[in-house]
């Protein structure tokens, strides 16, 4: 069960770089092995919002697509993601943006995933530390490409 934590200080806002994880639909404009994106429903709870969303992901010969429930928590600027259906055993990640008193942001992020298939599993056990620091750099070029290379 590959787990990857880490946290990035980014020349943004927390506001900024929650709103661009938070833009699911976009994911396959800049997120590796992402090739289609669709948002099921969104539902508005006061305080936070449930949406729930389709990924499709390819890579190579494989291509799958997964449910997820994505909990956008505004005030505290924290998104937490649950695994509903596809591929995986379970799947959960979770982001929180701090914004830092010396400019910046702090961005929290911790993915935690299985794959139901073995093979998949230990395939993707060989690249994983490789394949969410290109996820992650992903984040960091569209931050740019939105927001200017200053923030």
């Amino acid at each position: 069960m590959p787990t990857h934590s880490e946290t990035k200080h980014l020349p943004y806002s927390a506001q900024q770089m929650y709103d661009l994880v938070a833009d699911v639909g976009s994911y396959p404009e800049f997120l590796p092995w992402t090739a289609a994106a669709r948002i099921r429903s969104t539902e508005d709870k006061g305080d936070h919002t449930v949406m729930l969303a389709d990924l499709v992901i390819s890579f190579k010969v494989f291509r799958e697509r997964f449910g997820s429930r994505v909990t956008l928590y505004p005030e505290p600027k924290k998104i937490d993601t649950e695994y509903l259906d596809g591929p995986f055993k379970h799947m959960i990640s979770k982001w929180h943006f701090e914004d830092k008193p010396e400019g910046g942001v702090d961005v929290h992020f911790f993915v935690d995933f299985e794959f139901k298939n073995r093979i998949l599993q230990g395939a993707a056990g060989m690249f994983f530390y490789e394949a969410m620091q290109r996820i992650v750099r992903a984040f960091e070029r569209r931050a740019a490409e939105l927001y200017g290379p200053q923030g």
